[in-house]
């Protein structure tokens, strides 16, 4: 049984295009953090939108918020992974935000879809 029900979600649309652009300018990153920060990084906003897919398909609203909720703590490890990346000089001034501005699209829309899940 197929469920695609998720990718009608604009959330999930961001945080896709989050991991995409993650993954184009991880490219770039020192060849010793493969296994390091680039990893690291890489799992943790895919983390994102696996999350939301999870939740989706869940029968319960509290399920489904339960996995938003895990969504939204990958987001913030990337946050984090981002902010470190551009000290460390991995990222210039202008990728690092065109990525921070893509995640605080999907913060917003996560914390959003949150709200509305948690309304009677």
């Amino acid at each position: 049984m197929e469920h695609k029900g998720y990718k009608k979600l604009r959330v999930w649309e961001e945080a896709h295009k989050l991991v995409l652009l993650v993954y184009k300018e991880t490219k770039g990153f020192p060849r010793e953090e493969l296994f390091g920060l680039t990893s690291q990084l890489r799992r943790a906003v895919i983390s994102v939108p696996a999350n939301i897919v999870e939740g989706q398909v869940k029968n319960s609203r509290r399920s489904f918020i339960q996995f938003l909720n895990i969504a939204n703590g990958s987001l913030v490890e990337v946050e984090y992974y981002l902010e470190l990346a551009k000290e460390l000089n991995f990222l210039t001034e202008k990728q690092f935000k065109k990525l921070d501005e893509q995640r605080i699209v999907v913060g917003g829309l996560l914390n959003g879809l949150i709200k509305f899940l948690r309304k009677p």
